[in-house]
């Protein structure tokens, strides 16, 4: 196979290995469901509220960060259950700055939204 033939293969490989870390924080963690349920009403009420495209941009990268810091949170929850599956406090803690990293952004999202849909509903 030639060089971009091996280069492609490796790409594709490399979705394939993506979308199963996605299906897997999906089907296996409770938070994200909500997360996920939250961003399907916000954009409901996108729609239903008329965002202009700046306030559309702002709302997808709020979802995408939440999103995004979710799954880096469960990635070193596994990491760490991996490395040291009993209790221990300096595992705990990294687990609880990765949760507040997400709670972080997840506050910040809902002032955005506050101030995006709070603006058009009065």
């Amino acid at each position: 196979m030639s060089a971009f033939g091996d280069s492609l293969k490796k790409n594709l490989a490399s979705y394939r290995h993506a979308f199963n870390g996605i299906k897997y924080v999906v089907g296996h963690e409770n938070n994200i469901f909500y997360q996920l349920v939250t961003a399907i009403v916000t954009i409901l009420a996108g729609y239903i509220l008329g965002l202009d495209k700046t306030e559309w941009i702002i709302i997808t990268l709020m979802i995408g960060l939440v999103l995004t810091a979710e799954t880096f949170n469960t990635a070193i929850e596994k990491l760490a259950d991996h490395l040291h599956p009993q209790k221990h406090p300096a595992i705990g803690l990294v687990k609880d700055i990765a949760a507040g990293a997400v709670l972080i952004i997840a506050i910040t999202a809902v002032i955005i939204g506050l101030i995006i849909f709070g603006g058009k509903l009065i």
